[in-house]
Formats: structure tokens, sequence, C-alpha cells
């Protein structure tokens, strides 16, 4: 499917909306890619929109102890993205809790776990997509997500607001509902990934940092 560049009313101002976990667990977890600038990636997928706008939607993590770094990494990351003059980011919440759950080796037996839950990014990210149609922002709009659940979102913007809608998929494979009902879609393969990644050492308004060592 071939993404248009111009939309049904002539134009092409563009908005993208990153779904962020999706993004990490479906391109970028055990990869030397994390390092991810976001403004460069979209400008390889979609070379010929004006992309006014990119907006992340995530939520903060808590170290665990078999990983106690990683909501340094994150913030370190988020640091990077708000160095970038058009990403906004968004933030939900996550939801910790003991819950009994069967095991896979055992389904008679069940064990205690710790159980997080990520709330808020995909209906922050649903209101923010039919936010903006609805005030006319874009003529384009791209979701960096393969999550069905923006379905009915997506559906609004396309048939109700006569808007231009894709999705830039992070997983292997697409998901088939999102495939049937948007204007394109486009795969993140590892090559853009890689060459789409910020430089080691970035400077913003409070000093200097640096990409995580792990990455």
């Amino acid at each position: 499917m071939t993404i248009p560049h111009r939309s049904k009313a002539g134009g092409n101002r563009t908005i993208i909306y990153v779904d962020g976990f999706n993004l990490y667990y479906g391109a970028l977890r055990k990869t030397p890619y994390r390092w991810l600038d976001l403004n460069i990636l979209c400008k390889f997928l979609l070379p010929g929109n004006e992309i006014r706008e990119i907006k992340y939607f995530t939520a903060l993590v808590s170290g665990r102890p078999n990983d106690p770094g990683q909501p340094v990494r994150q913030q370190a990351y988020l640091r990077a993205l708000q160095s970038l003059p058009n990403v906004s980011v968004y933030l939900g919440h996550f939801l910790t809790h003991k819950v009994w759950m069967p095991r896979a080796d055992a389904p008679y037996r069940n064990v205690r776990v710790i159980k997080t839950e990520e709330k808020g990014s995909d209906v922050n990210l649903a209101a923010e997509l039919l936010h903006d149609a609805h005030r006319n922002r874009f003529d384009v709009a791209a979701v960096v997500s393969n999550d069905s659940d923006l379905l009915a979102p997506i559906r609004i913007v396309k048939n109700e607001l006569n808007k231009h809608i894709g999705v830039l998929n992070p997983h292997k494979r697409p998901s088939q509902v999102l495939h049937q009902c948007v204007d394109f879609i486009k795969p993140i393969r590892s090559g853009v990934l890689s060459a789409a990644q910020f430089p080691d050492e970035l400077t913003d308004q409070t000093g200097t940092f640096f990409k995580p060592k792990s990455w």
C-alpha cells in the first residue's frame, strides 16, 4: 500500500502519534537502536510530508530488582526527545499489584506474581488524535502502533472527518483490522532504525547528557 503525501483536501500537514511501549516492545527491545531520534525516523518514513509535530505517549517506569537502572535510562531518553522542538511527551501511569496466576509448566498450580499494567497511553493517544482532527490541525495523521484498540478513533478520523490516516508499524506483522481501515501502512525496519539514532552526546538547556552505556 503506497503512502499518500496529499490528503483529500490537498494538503500534507502531518502529525505523528507514537505509542511508546508498542514501539519499544515491537521494534526496539533487545536491539542497539533504542536511542531513537523520532524526528529523523519519521522523515525517513514519510519523506514527502510536512511533519508539524510528533506526540509521544508513554508512562514512567519503576526500577525492578533485576533492572534497577531502567528509570534512569528512560529519563535520559525522554530528555533526548524533549530536546527536539517538534516532539511533545504525554505521560500515562502504571498500576502494579500482586495476583495469583497459573504456572506455565503446571497450570493447576498457582503462583503469586507482580503484575504491572500500563494505563492511559492508548486513551491519551486516541484523545489527542481526535481532538487534533476536529480542530483541523493536520491533513495526514500517522500512528506508530500495531494496537487494534485504536481502530475506533482511526475510523472516525478517516470516515467521519475525512482525513488521511495511516500506520507506521513497529511489529513484524500488521494488525489486520488496522490494515483494512487505514489509507497507508509502512513497516519500521531495522535499517531505518539504525539510520535514525541520536548522537551519543546531547546538549539541552540544562547541560550535556549521554546515551545510556547499556544501550
